[in-house]
């Protein structure tokens, strides 16, 4: 090729260049393939073991609370109007009500409302479930809880539905329990399908808890109105109380703490509860029961669950109380 050429052939080897990047086929010799997305589990492992339903059954206790108490608070219904089917037959929640919530408020917990459906739906499909629980989503019980945790009555009693402050604070009062459930439920699970369902409700369990967790760290220092207690010895309180309940060690905190139990001793912010090395504190079927009972006893019904959960490991626990065992 002459010197003279060159110009005419580079100019011709570019334009190529160019309709063949436009064209989609600049490498037009590699072999198209679909990128790899898996394997999404081991060789051999099974889907759900045996074992795993009455494990992954348990948390729709959990999971009907934070739906009724969030639908309800955001839009004043609840899951009879949203997902009657997840329902299945179970009586409606006593004493749940539309709560006074400014707009942001209203949007985080609608989102949560629809959330705790999705969870239903997704433990129910994969490893069936029960009719709702008798829940009491009432003010009176939310009041009984708080006056428990401050150690007096609180006058007037509190209100959760009254705004949205006091509305958050009964929301840090619920999701956080089933977090540390599901922490503590994983480790007994076979099934590769059971533990990626326990994965995802966990991540979303959490984020919900930090959410609420970060929206009262913002507060922590304003006053509960009319109550001479800031939203965080709310939070202190609260935690303190699930501890007593739990009977189990230190597994709540608040979201202001000393900075021996801070991220490496050295905050004393605390918008993620965790342990001695930042990881998420776990609870057995029997703790979150004595909680959210409000008993401090797995064997005795009461609080949120006025007859008790239901599933087998909620009745026969139940069911120990009856025979005296």
């Amino acid at each position: 090729m002459t010197t003279a050429l060159l110009p005419y052939f580079l100019s011709a080897f570019f334009s190529m260049l160019i309709i063949i990047f436009l064209t989609g086929n600049l490498i037009p010799f590699v072999e198209s393939s679909p990128p790899p997305c898996g394997p999404t589990h081991p060789p051999g492992a099974i889907p759900i073991h045996p074992e795993d339903i009455d494990l992954m059954q348990f948390p729709l206790n959990l999971e009907h609370l934070e739906a009724d108490f969030f639908l309800y608070g955001s839009l004043g219904y609840g899951l009879d109007k949203v997902a009657p089917e997840l329902v299945m037959g179970g009586p409606p929640p006593k004493g749940a009500m539309k709560a006074n919530l400014d707009n942001l408020t209203r949007d985080i917990i609608t989102e949560f409302g629809y959330q705790e459906v999705g969870h239903l739906r997704a433990i129910k499909s994969m490893v069936g479930g029960f009719p709702r629980p008798l829940l009491d989503l009432s003010a009176c019980n939310f009041a009984k809880v708080i006056d428990d945790a401050f150690g007096y009555h609180l006058d007037p009693p509190f209100d959760p539905y009254a705004n949205s402050i006091n509305y958050m604070l009964s929301s840090y009062a619920i999701p956080y329990v089933g977090l540390t459930g599901y922490v503590g439920t994983n480790p007994f699970l076979i099934g590769y399908k059971t533990k990626r369902l326990i994965g995802g409700l966990l991540g979303v369990e959490s984020g919900q808890d930090a959410v609420i967790r970060m929206y009262l760290y913002e507060r922590a220092k304003e006053l509960v109105h009319p109550y001479n207690h800031t939203v965080a010895e709310f939070t202190t309180r609260i935690s303190n109380l699930r501890n007593q309940l739990g009977m189990c060690g230190l597994k709540d905190e608040g979201v202001i703490v000393p900075l021996k139990l801070g991220a490496e001793n050295l905050t004393s912010s605390n918008v993620l509860s965790a342990d001695y090395s930042s990881l998420s504190y776990g609870r057995t079927a029997a703790e979150v029961l004595r909680i959210v009972y409000g008993t401090g006893s797995e064997h005795v019904p009461g609080g949120f669950f006025p007859h008790g959960g239901d599933g087998r490991i909620a009745r026969e626990y139940l069911k120990k109380v009856v025979k005296g065992e």
